[in-house]
C-alpha cells in the first residue's frame, strides 16, 4: 500500500492542475557551472500505472489527501524508494534489469541531493533526453513533462529548492504510441529509462541562454561569420562580448528590446582563418561574455552548399564515405553514453574509410556529435520521423517540430553537422507532403545556413528501371533514399539496374546492405553468410558508381543492433544483423570491400 499511496500523490499533484514549466533549451551546457545528478538512482517499476490509478479510485478515503494537502511526500518518498533497488542514470532499464528487457511502460525513478541557495543566483535542472514520455517532480512538486526521447529539456526550479536535501523523482514511460514519434512501429530497440546526463546546472538572474556563430558564404567579402545571441528574458540594452582570440576577434555587442543580438556579422580575412575540414578539423576557442560569466567553446567554421549535382565543402567538391550508425554500446546491447562510446564507435568508421556518418534515425547524444567533430567527421542528424506517422494529427507535427528545434539548438555551432534530416522511409500521400513539406520549411527558418534532406524510397518504373520520384525533392537540397539491392531482391538484379534520378541535386544513397552473421560462412548465394553480405557489397559498389550526381552514401550499418523485430532464431537472436561490424565488434569481410571502395574515392 506504501508504494500506491506515493505513487498517487503525483498523480493528484498533476490531477489538481500543476504547471509543468518547460523552458527555452539552454545552449552549450557544458560550458557551464554544473552539478551532475548522475550515479546510482531507486527506481520502482509500475507496470499497470497503479498510482494514478488508486489516486482516481481510493483518494478520498486516504485521510493525507483531504484538501489536496498531503502531508510531508518527501517522507513517504524517503521510506519507499529507499528500500528499492538502484541502476545507474544515465542508462537503459532494458540491460541494468534482466526482468525488464523487453519492458514498455512506466518507471519512478528517485534521487537525493544537497542544494544551497547563493544570492542572485538561479538553478535549472536538465535532462540530456528521457525516452520517451518524462513527468518530473521536485520535493513533491510536479515541475516538467516532457514529450520525445531524445533531445534535451530543462526547467527553472530555484523556488522549489530547499536548503539542504532535495528530492528528485522522474516518472518515465516508454510505452509506443500511435500519435508519437517514432509511431507504434519502429526497427530498433526501445531503451526506457534516463539515457543521458541530468544536471544542476547554475546561472545568474538574466544570462545567455543560447547563442550561434555560423561561417556564411559571402562573394567578395571574404569570410563572415554571423552572430546571434538570447537571453533567458527581454532584457534590453544587455552588453554581450564575443571574443575569438586566435583570431584576434573581440566585439562588443548589446541586446534588444527582446533580449537578442541578430545576425551580426564580422568579416575575417581568408588568410587568417583555418576552415574546419575532415582533413583539417580545425576548431578555435570562442568566448562569449556577459556581466562577469565567460561561455566557452570549441567552434569549428566552415561552409557547405551545392552547385547543380555537386556538394560543396568550403566551395570544394566532397565525397560522403559514410555509414549509418545507432545509438548502441560498441560492445554488446545498451543505449550508448559518453565520449568512450563514442570514440569506440567513430574510430570504428574511421577504420572503413569514413569522412562521414548518418546518425540514425533520432538525434545521438551530444558527445557523439562533439567527437565527431573533433574527429573529423561529418555529421547527417534526424528526427525519428520514421515510416508512418500520424500526418493528419496535429499534436504529432508539434511533436515533431519540437524535435526539429531542439536538435537545432542544441547542435547548431557544430561545424560537422552538415545535413538535418526531417523523415526516414516514409510511404507517399497528400497528408505525408504537407506534414514533411511544413517541417522541412520550419527546420530551413532555423537553420539557413546547412542542407534539409530525408531518406526516401524508390518507386520503380519496370523491372531493372528504377526511378526516384517524391514530392519532398522540392524541399531537399540533397536527394536521398535507401534501397536494397540484393537483400530484399536478387544481387544478380544489381549488374542490370538503372537508376533515374530527375532531379538537378547531389544524390545521397542513404541506406544499403545485407545481414550475415560473424562467423558463419558458406557460398556467396548462401544467405546470412559473411560470404552473401561480401559479394552484396561488390555488387552494389559497381552498380552504385554509374549513378549520375552520386555524391555519398552512407551503407546500413556499422554494426549489428537490437531489435525485437529480428526473432530468426540461432541467427538474428533479436539483433539486425546488416552490420559491417557484429555486436562484439568484430569485422565482417563485407567491412573490407566498403573500405577498399571508399579509399579509391
Amino acid at each position: 500500500m506504501k508504494k500506491k499511496v506515493i505513487l498517487a500523490f503525483f498523480a493528484l499533484a498533476c490531477a489538481l492542475g500543476v504547471e509543468a514549466k518547460i523552458g527555452t533549451q539552454i545552449g552549450n551546457v557544458m560550458a557551464r557551472k554544473t552539478t551532475s545528478l548522475n550515479g546510482q538512482w531507486n527506481y520502482i517499476v509500475d507496470v499497470q500505472e497503479e498510482g494514478y490509478y488508486d489516486y482516481r479510485m481510493h483518494v478520498t478515503r486516504w485521510g493525507f489527501f483531504q484538501n489536496a494537502k498531503p502531508r510531508r511526500p518527501e517522507d513517504l518518498i524517503e521510506y519507499d524508494f529507499d528500500k528499492a533497488p538502484t541502476m545507474q542514470v544515465p542508462g537503459d532499464w532494458n540491460t541494468q534489469d534482466e526482468r525488464l528487457f523487453f519492458y514498455e511502460g512506466t518507471v519512478w525513478f528517485k534521487r537525493s541531493f544537497d542544494w544551497h541557495q547563493t544570492a542572485g543566483r538561479r538553478t535549472l535542472l536538465y535532462f540530456g533526453a528521457v525516452n520517451y514520455d518524462a513527468h518530473v517532480y521536485v520535493n513533491g512538486q510536479e515541475t516538467g513533462h516532457h514529450v520525445g526521447g531524445f533531445t534535451p529539456f530543462n526547467m527553472d526550479v530555484t523556488e522549489l529548492l530547499k536548503e539542504g536535501e532535495n528530492v528528485l523523482i522522474v516518472k518515465v514511460d516508454n510505452k509506443r504510441k500511435a500519435e508519437n514519434v517514432p509511431t507504434l512501429i519502429f526497427d530498433w530497440w526501445n531503451y526506457g529509462g534516463i539515457t543521458r546526463d541530468v544536471y544542476l546546472v547554475d546561472v545568474a538572474e538574466t544570462y545567455v541562454e543560447s547563442w550561434s556563430l555560423p561561417l556564411t558564404p559571402s562573394k567578395g567579402r571574404g569570410n563572415v561569420i554571423t552572430f546571434s545571441v538570447k537571453l533567458n528574458k527581454p532584457v534590453e540594452g544587455q552588453e554581450v562580448t564575443l571574443s575569438i582570440p586566435e583570431l584576434k576577434v573581440k566585439k562588443k555587442f548589446v541586446t534588444d528590446a527582446a533580449g537578442q543580438i541578430l545576425n551580426c556579422q564580422l568579416s575575417i580575412a581568408n588568410s587568417k582563418l583555418t576552415l574546419w575540414s575532415p582533413e583539417t578539423p580545425k576548431r578555435y576557442r570562442v568566448e562569449v561574455s556577459m556581466n562577469g560569466e565567460t561561455l566557452v567553446d570549441s567552434i569549428g567554421f566552415r561552409t557547405i552548399e551545392t552547385r547543380g549535382k555537386q556538394l560543396l565543402l568550403n566551395g570544394k567538391p566532397i565525397f560522403l564515405k559514410g555509414i549509418s550508425i545507432h545509438e548502441e554500446k560498441p560492445n554488446g546491447g545498451g543505449r550508448a553514453n559518453g565520449t568512450n562510446d563514442a570514440h569506440t564507435l567513430l574510430s570504428w568508421a574511421k577504420e572503413l574509410g569514413c569522412n562521414f556518418v548518418r546518425l540514425a534515425h533520432y538525434p545521438h547524444n551530444e558527445y557523439m556529435v562533439r567527437e565527431a567533430e573533433r574527429m573529423g567527421i561529418l555529421v547527417w542528424s534526424e528526427i525519428p520521423c520514421y515510416w508512418t506517422i500520424a500526418w493528419k494529427n496535429p499534436k504529432t507535427y508539434a511533436n515533431a517540430q519540437q524535435q526539429v528545434t531542439d536538435m537545432i539548438l542544441r547542435d547548431r555551432n557544430r561545424a560537422n553537422v552538415i545535413i538535418w534530416s526531417i523523415a526516414n522511409e516514409t510511404p507517399h500521400s497528400a497528408e505525408r507532403d504537407k506534414f514533411l513539406g511544413n517541417l522541412a520549411q520550419y527546420a530551413r527558418s532555423l537553420d539557413s545556413t546547412r542542407l534539409i534532406s530525408m531518406a526516401m524510397e524508390v518507386t520503380s518504373a519496370s523491372n531493372y528501371k528504377n526511378r526516384l520520384q517524391d514530392n519532398m525533392s522540392k524541399y531537399v537540397d540533397v536527394v536521398s533514399f535507401n534501397q536494397y539491392i540484393g537483400w530484399y531482391r536478387d544481387v544478380n538484379d544489381a549488374p542490370k539496374m538503372v537508376w533515374e534520378i530527375p532531379y538537378d541535386k547531389p544524390v545521397i544513397i542513404s541506406e544499403f546492405g545485407g545481414g550475415a552473421k560473424y562467423g558463419l560462412h558458406g557460398a556467396k548465394n548462401q544467405r546470412w553468410t559473411e560470404e552473401f553480405q561480401e559479394n552484396l557489397y561488390k555488387e552494389n559498389v559497381a552498380m552504385l558508381d554509374k549513378i549520375d550526381g552520386l555524391a555519398g552514401t552512407s551503407p546500413w550499418i556499422l554494426k549489428d543492433f537490437r531489435s525485437p523485430r529480428r526473432v530468426l532464431n540461432g541467427i538474428q537472436d533479436y539483433y539486425n544483423r546488416k552490420g559491417l561490424y557484429s555486436d562484439k565488434g568484430e569485422k565482417k569481410k563485407a567491412f573490407y570491400v566498403l573500405k577498399q571502395w571508399y579509399e579509391g574515392k
